[in-house]
This record gives C-alpha cells, structure tokens and sequence, in this order.
C-alpha cells in the first residue's frame, strides 16, 4: 500500500485532566483513538467562508485533496479514526469515496464508508471509520429525526459478546435538540448492554448538556469529565466534539489539535484497553468498499 510517511506536529489546544472516574487499567493494550468533522476537506478560517466557500460543498476544486492528504498526514498517528462530513464519491469528490482515500493515504488496512445522504451525482454525505485493527462486525445505523440523512457506525472489536469485546461507535447527531434527544435515545438502546464502549463524533451539543446526559443515564457511559471548545477552528467557542467511554477504559489523556484544515477541531484520547479484549491487528484486505 502506498501513502504518505511523514506526520504533521499540531500544537495542542487543550489537554483536559483525568479524574477518579477513570481507573487506571493494568496491562492492557494502549490505543490512541481520534474523532474528527473534516468538512469534506474545506478548510475555514472565519465565518465568512461559509458564504465564498459555499461552491466546494458542491464542486470539486483543485485544493481539496491537498488539504485531504494534510488531514491523512495526521490521522497516520492514531490506531482508530472515526471521520464526519465525508463524501462517498460524486462530483465534487471528483468521485473520490474520501474514506477510502484517507485510508489508503494514512496507511490504514481497515476502513469502512456509511452513506447517511445520498444525492447521487451531487454529493454523497457519510461517515468513515478507519482502523489499524479488524473489525468482527461493522453495523449501519439509520438514526431518527423529522429531516432523514443522520446515521451511527457500530464496529464490534475482540469477543463478540460480553466483558472481552469493545464497541467504537461514530455518530453525527442533528442541528435540532428534538432530533439529537431521539437519536441518543436509540443509542442508549443500542448500547445499554455492552461493557466497553466509546462513543465518538460531531454531536452538535455540549458535554453536559441534557442529550448526553439521557445517553450517559442509560448505558454504562461516564459523564465526560471536561470538554475542550472544538468549533468553530478558527477561535473555538462551542465544545460539539466529544469521545465518551466506559468506565473499564483506562482514560489516560485527552487533548484537542490546532489544526486548520477543517471548520472543527478533532478531539483525540489515549485509552487502555484490558488485555482480555484482544484487538486483530492482522494486516488483511480493506474489510469494506
């Protein structure tokens, strides 16, 4: 496989504190999980892009896949990426499905694309996840709201069942309370019964606002112990981008990158994982197109 070598050094905006909630877990394998709103590959830098950059949410123009290979450049540091605002291939991706661009260019062997939104030749809204481990089981979520097109990637690790297998889910919650307050609803359904979970995305709310609280009341989720401000880039001053987990993860950091290639700020961590949930790191064929 081909891709780039090198990696960017971001500064980092905040590095948020662990508490007591968060054990220590000893042995256990360490994983550096990132979380990141790429905006199709538009960068921003003031909220006036939105208006003279409106054009590249829906053509292709010549510095995307530049801005795309700073992004790959990047996410080569991580084991598990879970991307949003990507495009499954049309035309202003030059037909391009990102995902499985950014795979390929940060050396991931797994990746897999969800299609939320599909406007055919126009664009093709959806989710990627990448990953250095393979997956036993990947599952597609469609989640609820009055406008459809929002959706949750639910990737089984380790054991299929019980206290061995971790579950990484990728969501990209609505604009609308309403909406997010259903969709945490059917997560919290989705994931009551699994014993180590992290839950990752663009959730569009704070961290301690009442949605998360409902998701966090309902699984074995922690309350996030702090939220760094994530949007917009340019000068954060919303925290809409969140990693939980559950209490058996050993939470060791957390930090927010300054970066500049996107209208967000990705959040990543650094977990530890119990040695009974044995993470396949074979290098094998990409386990989705």
């Amino acid at each position: 496989m081909q891709g780039n070598h090198g990696h960017d050094h971001p500064s980092v905006v905040d590095t948020l504190s662990i508490g007591p909630s968060t054990p220590p877990v000893a042995g256990g394998q360490r994983l550096r999980i990132l979380s990141y709103n790429v905006q199709v590959g538009i960068a921003s830098g003031r909220f006036h892009h939105y208006l003279t950059n409106s054009w590249k949410h829906l053509l292709p123009y010549e510095g995307r896949m530049g801005n795309l290979n700073s992004i790959a450049r990047f996410i080569s540091g991580f084991d598990l990426v879970g991307l949003q605002e990507l495009d499954a291939g049309s035309l202003r991706s030059n037909f391009v499905n990102l995902a499985e661009y950014l795979a390929h260019r940060g050396e991931f062997p797994y990746w897999y694309s969800q299609t939320n939104r599909n406007l055919g030749k126009l664009a093709k809204h959806s989710l990627g996840l990448l990953s250095r481990f393979r997956p036993h089981s990947v599952v597609e979520h469609r989640l609820p709201g009055r406008i459809p097109g929002r959706g949750a990637l639910e990737a089984h690790f380790g054991a299929h069942h019980g206290e061995d297998s971790l579950v990484i889910m990728l969501v990209h919650l609505s604009l609308g309370r309403k909406a997010r307050m259903l969709q945490m609803q059917y997560i919290a359904e989705v994931l009551r019964d699994h014993e180590h979970v992290v839950v990752m995305g663009d959730m569009n709310t704070p961290a301690h606002s009442q949605e998360v609280r409902r998701l966090v009341s309902h699984t074995r989720l922690q309350e996030p112990l702090a939220s760094a401000k994530t949007y917009p880039s340019w000068r954060p001053i919303h925290a809409f981008d969140h990693i939980l987990v559950t209490p058996g993860l050993g939470l060791e950091q957390v930090h927010v990158y300054n970066l500049n290639y996107s209208d967000h700020l990705p959040v990543g961590v650094e977990l530890v994982i119990p040695e009974t949930v044995q993470m396949a790191h074979t290098r094998m064929e990409l386990f989705c197109q």
